[in-house]
């Protein structure tokens, strides 16, 4: 008996250490946000404080000059950087600055007193070679580098006291419409950046680029000019941001923009252009851009722009497939959430479309036979059937797809393709060829719902489908998110549409399939000629009216020797298509093929940036130069709190115990239930005896 009392009390002592022990890691380790490693002040901008040093000259960039020539849906810009070191030393200059997340990048030029230096395209590791050994024998040189799509870095090696050194880099953009509204936007200036140390820019340099005050302007100049040029008349043009100028001529379709003058700096918010090009009725219109030299190629450009609005009687008749997916993943507010936004969308349709459903997981079925009539008997017999899911099964999303796309449809009708789903499958590179090569039977619209879509299979769905994707994660985004996919694809203006050269020697043409005609957004088919401009691009489709058709002439009045953009467009979309496969396959999959075109087409990418060396050597003492970062304004109505501040002087946000802390701590209250109930069996023992 004493025995078995002196084995209790051991469990019991060794029971409650083990507690203890746990315990003691909970207050070390409280909160599973915590970091384990204490907490530095994390890398941000700084405030700038001039030196008192005279012979270094802090502020080196004296002028930007932005010149801005947009063709139809494309942008040519040219910025031009004025560099000057008005010190007694030489410098290194460094410049952080953003540009458009939709900016294909290339061209970068150095003017040097009489010289002009053309920079080269390089792959990313050999043009920093190249640079740091110019720096190092005393060339000036110039790198301009990208370290994320928005944000770019020139640095100007060996600027000499008294020198002024010119960078001109050049850029082109396509200007994606959105409700017949295109919008130009030119950032200016670099925000303030938190830089979360599990970032991937944890370590960059450039986040740390010194700031100026609040309420301090930049010394530097900034100046705007823009010329627009397009096949269909402009008929509106303002700017929000900022005062301008404007200049119209020939019937509307050129336009002189530049920056009015102000008592406020131009500098330190985005500029943004607004214009329409939509009238009140279809209009279309052909660029050619003859190439320059013997082996140069030659591109065009064809916009089909719907009207501004488009009355219920010229709209076409529409049928539409809602593919929903009702998989367990699915079970819960992700397929609540679609019930109710499917009804919201199947109450919108018109009596004259047409509708079905296709319900998947690891089976598929139709909900009918064939598209019935939107009637409001057929939409609320739709609906009953939609409430009886609840979410069950694997989510085969392939043969779903298949499925759709065999499905008949009335030769005139035009067809909408409408996905509901979480995404949690690992077919999306299947997916997308499928959507991709029946892109002519239909378009598609996906709608990602959940609190964690897999957003890559969402907008890889929409973009190979020529659509729009959708993320819905809060049910109150339902109604909102339906209505604005409504907006979209409730005015076609033209469907089943097609294009055709006669006597004109086109290929490459992208996109190799055409989607119907929408009241928010035009039609834009671009690629190469070769040859003579003769004949002519005929666009056909079916309107509300009957066919429709419109033969645009291919001829030397289509041509525009200034539309170089053009030039970049087609290799900027195979590169953003070698980017989007990539990033399915794996990064760095397809680095060869990107840094090709890169070089081909003078593009700078992920992997290629511009290199511009005068082999002059100008700096006998290379090693006395200093590096100086150019400082930024503070964004407009943007505060110095937007500074980061030490992790210790905010409170951390309360969060649970690591799992492992948890699981010890069930452990141990586990054993000590345990224990309780063998000693109450051991006191009945000794009671009964």
């Amino acid at each position: 008996m004493e025995q078995d009392e002196r084995r209790a009390r051991r469990l019991w002592l060794g029971t409650l250490l083990m507690a203890s022990l746990c315990f003691l890691m909970l207050l070390a380790n409280p909160v599973e946000a915590q970091e384990r490693q204490p907490r530095q002040k994390t890398e941000s901008p700084y405030f700038f404080v001039k030196s008192d040093d005279p012979s270094v000259d802090q502020l080196p960039l004296k002028a930007t000059a932005v010149d801005v020539k947009i063709a139809g849906v494309i942008a040519d810009v040219r910025v031009t950087q004025t560099y000057r070191n008005e010190g007694t030393r030489p410098i290194e200059a460094s410049y952080v600055f953003p540009g458009s997340t939709r900016a294909a990048v290339n061209g970068l030029t150095v003017r040097l007193a009489e010289r002009v230096i053309e920079a080269q395209i390089r792959e990313k590791q050999k043009a920093r070679q190249e640079y740091d050994q110019a720096k190092q024998e005393g060339k000036t040189a110039a790198l301009l580098e990208q370290h994320l799509p928005n944000v770019f870095q020139m640095k100007v090696a060996n600027i000499l006291p008294g020198d002024e050194v010119q960078v001109e880099l050049r850029y082109n953009e396509l200007l994606v419409p959105q409700a017949g509204s295109y919008q130009f936007v030119f950032p200016t200036v670099v925000g303030p950046r938190y830089n979360s140390p599990r970032s991937e820019q944890a370590q960059a340099a450039w986040v740390s680029q010194p700031t100026l005050r609040a309420g301090v302007a930049s010394s530097a100049a900034f100046s705007m000019k823009l010329a627009i040029d397009t096949p269909i008349a402009i008929r509106e043009l303002r700017s929000a941001t900022h005062a301008i100028d404007v200049t119209q001529g020939d019937e509307g379709r050129h336009a002189q923009v530049a920056l009015a003058r102000s008592g406020e700096p131009a500098n330190d918010r985005d500029f943004v252009l607004d214009f329409r090009l939509a009238g009140e009725h279809i209009e279309s219109g052909l660029m050619l851009y003859p190439g320059q030299g013997p082996n140069a190629e030659n591109f065009f450009l064809a916009m089909v722009q719907p009207p501004r609005s488009v009355p219920a009687e010229a709209v076409s008749p529409r049928d539409y497939i809602f593919v929903v997916d009702i998989s367990g993943s699915m079970h819960g507010f992700p397929l609540d959430t679609a019930k109710a936004m499917l009804q919201r969308l199947l109450s919108g349709l018109r009596p004259s479309d047409t509708f079905n459903v296709l319900f998947f997981s690891g089976s598929n079925r139709m909900l009918s036979p064939h598209p019935v009539p939107a009637s409001r008997a057929n939409i609320e017999q739709a609906l009953e059937v939609i409430k009886s899911y609840s979410g069950s099964g694997s989510t085969e999303l392939i043969p779903a797809l298949r499925r759709v796309y065999e499905e008949p449809k009335a030769e005139k009708v035009s067809r909408t393709v409408v996905v509901v789903t979480d995404g949690y499958v690992t077919v999306e590179r299947e997916a997308f060829e499928l959507v991709r090569r029946n892109l002519s039977k239909a378009n598609l619209f996906a709608f990602g719902i959940g609190s964690s879509v897999n957003r890559e299979l969402i907008e890889g769905l929409a973009r190979a489908g020529m659509g729009e994707p959708f993320v819905i994660t809060d049910p109150m985004q339902a109604a909102r998110e339906a209505a604005r996919f409504r907006r979209m694809i409730e005015s076609p203006v033209l469907t089943q549409v097609h294009a055709r050269f006669e006597g004109l020697d086109a290929y490459d043409v992208e996109p190799h399939a055409l989607p119907d005609v929408l009241g928010e957004r035009p039609v834009v088919i671009f690629g190469k000629w070769r040859g003579q401009p003769k004949g002519r691009l005929v666009v056909q489709g079916q309107s509300a009216e009957g066919p429709w058709h419109q033969a645009l002439p291919a001829d030397s009045k289509s041509l525009r020797p200034d539309a170089v953009a053009l030039r970049s467009l087609w290799a900027r979309h195979r590169i953003a298509a070698l980017q989007d496969q990539e990033s399915l396959e794996g990064s760095g999959s397809l680095r060869e093929d990107i840094t090709a075109l890169g070089l081909r087409y003078g593009l700078l990418t992920q992997y290629t940036s511009f290199i511009a060396v005068d082999q002059v050597v100008r700096n006998t003492t290379p090693g006395a130069s200093t590096r100086v970062d150019q400082p930024q304004p503070l964004p407009k109505g943007v505060s110095e709190l937007a500074l980061a501040q030490p992790a210790s002087s905010g409170a951390e946000v309360p969060g649970t115990p690591e799992p492992e802390t948890l699981g010890a701590i069930a452990v141990v209250l586990s054993m000590l239930a345990m224990l309780r109930r063998r000693a109450r069996r051991n006191d009945g023992r000794r009671l009964t005896s």
